[in-house]
């Protein structure tokens, strides 16, 4: 049987990325201690790996494709495909910053007062490019972790990740510039990609974890309503495309069915009431697929 092999991130994303691939229709499940992971498609094999090291070894043809984010791609200078944008994190649906910090009390207002300063960090090379761009010249140092506590008593800044800016702020920290947005990206090895098999192997899964994620932000609505009031509620429901509508058995009310963001919904139900909606259900998706 022809098989992909595939590495999952592990650490701060292997939970949310699990259920992603389980609502995307991909089940895997670990035994204790293993990095293995046991998958119920036969096609597949998994391995949980830091995404800091996935794209490296997906560039070496250790793994046939990879989840990594686009900075660990920037960081190891890797030769890769990038097959889909993934944009979820461990907190949130949208795309991760790394930013360049420094403390509150500090007189550091912009890059350019980096001049001959200490940095930490743990994206060394993303930091050296960003400091090269805006002709600025100091010292990246590497952190191995609790990088935002050696500012300032270690270094002059920091350049580190965040999802919603909140841990810097708790370690009284001002955010001095944008140095990098990231993403989680499905990539592949070159030559694995060009086998059609493994291509559309991996291109399928693409998909489904793309329509998983898009599921995340939608629901589905039901409801019932009068003919008469159809044009109003009409104007009022929004839809990927028209809004499916149903003649019931009785022919003065239709049924009406659409998918819609989830963020509208608790405006969007009591104005539909108002204007003559009944029966209304709410459901959660698995997949959306365009």
């Amino acid at each position: 049987m022809k098989k992909i092999r595939i590495g999952i991130p592990k650490g701060s994303l292997q939970e949310s990325t699990l259920e992603l691939f389980k609502k995307a229709g991909f089940n895997f499940k670990s035994t204790e201690r293993s990095y293995f992971l046991n998958s119920d498609d036969e096609e597949i094999e998994a391995m949980l790996i830091h995404a800091q090291e996935m794209a490296r070894y997906v560039e070496d043809g250790v793994f046939d494709a990879g989840l990594t984010g686009k900075d660990w791609i920037l960081e190891n200078k890797a030769d890769v495909v990038e097959v889909a944008d993934l944009i979820y994190s461990k907190q949130t649906m949208r795309k991760v910053k790394w930013v360049l910090a420094a403390p509150m009390s500090s007189k550091i207002k912009s890059v350019k007062d980096l001049e001959g300063k200490r940095i930490a960090t743990e994206v060394v090379n993303i930091t050296k490019d960003y400091l090269k761009r805006n002709n600025v010249k100091a010292n990246v140092e590497f952190s191995w972790g609790a990088t935002e506590a050696k500012a300032p008593e270690l270094v002059d800044a920091i350049v580190e990740v965040t999802e919603t800016g909140s841990s810097l702020k708790a370690n009284k920290l001002k955010i001095i510039d944008v140095v990098l947005e990231s993403n989680t990206k499905l990539i592949a090895n070159k030559n694995s990609y060009k086998d059609k098999w493994k291509r559309e192997k991996i291109q399928s899964i693409a998909l489904l974890l793309n329509a998983a994620i898009e599921a995340e932000l939608k629901v589905g609505l039901k409801l019932n309503v009068e003919t008469k009031n159809l044009n109003k509620i009409l104007k009022i429901l929004p839809a990927i495309t028209s809004p499916t509508v149903s003649q019931l058995s009785n022919k003065k009310w239709v049924a009406l069915e659409t998918i819609i963001d989830e963020k509208i919904v608790k405006r969007i139900i009591p104005a539909l009431k108002k204007a003559g909606a009944t029966g209304i259900i709410e459901y959660p998706l698995n997949k959306v697929i365009y």
